[in-house]
């Protein structure tokens, strides 16, 4: 038989008590049934677990396996979509990706012992949700250069190589202080709908979502109510504004404003 050990998704709040059934049927990492753990009965804040096999999740194994786009992925997939159907239901506080315990007792324990914490939390972020803003310079407009007919047509070749890449750098230069505008367009349209703001690190590489260089990767923490005034308001930041793209995604439950009370602390592996 497969050790197992317990994995945790998210802290919730079981207002009416409905949630257990509710989760029952939501297949977690491992493709393992989601149940809640509670600290005690008749308090309404739980923790959706499910177990996992010990041997994926010791310290060895679990650092070779983040190196595994492919399980990694797989992981990653699952452990969002519990926290996604919990947070069509109630208030979540998502946990770390791979936060594993060594059983449901153990998880009780980190419960009891933060219990006031999390109960707390969960009270500050009901009814809002999580969106993602991010800025982008685009690639073509910040390295395109002006139209050929304002370039002298008597250059010699190595001349109009460096008029070329003049023209090119002013550009990009003018790309990057447009994107500057816009983010502080951004803020001050955010500031009237959300309640906090994370600033993330722009992504690169891979994580880029492109085309264009990512300069602003935020989260914001909006009321529900407030939700299509934000999406809205936003998106004009960069109304007029050359080779400036804004994406939003969202709403996601509120990953970057959960991390306020550590879990970890309770004794997870």
């Amino acid at each position: 038989m497969t050790e197992a050990v317990t994995y945790a998704y998210a802290v919730a709040r079981d207002a009416d008590g409905s949630l257990a059934e509710a989760v029952s049927e939501l297949p977690g990492v491992s493709d393992a049934p989601v149940h809640l753990v509670r600290a005690r009965e008749g308090h309404d804040v739980v923790i959706a677990v499910s177990p996992v096999p010990e041997r994926d999740f010791q310290e060895a194994a679990l650092r070779a396996h983040l190196e595994d786009i492919e399980w990694l992925e797989s992981v990653a997939r699952a452990h969002h979509s519990v926290i996604e159907a919990l947070a069509a239901r109630t208030t979540v506080l998502p946990l770390r990706l791979a936060t594993v315990y060594l059983d449901d007792e153990r998880v009780r324990a980190m419960l009891r012992a933060l219990l006031e914490a999390f109960d707390r939390r969960l009270t500050d972020l009901a009814a809002q949700v999580e969106w993602g803003v991010k800025l982008y310079v685009e690639a073509a407009a910040s390295s395109e250069s002006p139209a050929d007919a304002d370039t002298p047509t008597d250059l010699s070749p190595g001349r109009a190589y460096l008029n070329r890449r003049r023209a090119q750098r002013h550009a990009r230069e003018d790309a990057y202080q447009d994107a500057e505008r816009a983010a502080e367009r951004v803020r001050a349209a955010a500031r009237s709908h959300a309640v906090d703001r994370v600033q993330h690190r722009p992504q690169q590489g891979e994580l880029a979502r492109g085309p264009g260089d990512n300069v602003v990767n935020d989260a914001y923490l909006v009321p529900l109510h407030r939700a299509e005034g934000f999406r809205a308001d936003v998106m004009r930041a960069a109304e007029g504004l050359r080779g400036v793209r804004i994406e939003i995604t969202g709403p996601w439950p509120p990953y970057s404003f959960a991390a306020e009370v550590e879990p970890l602390k309770g004794g997870a592996r």
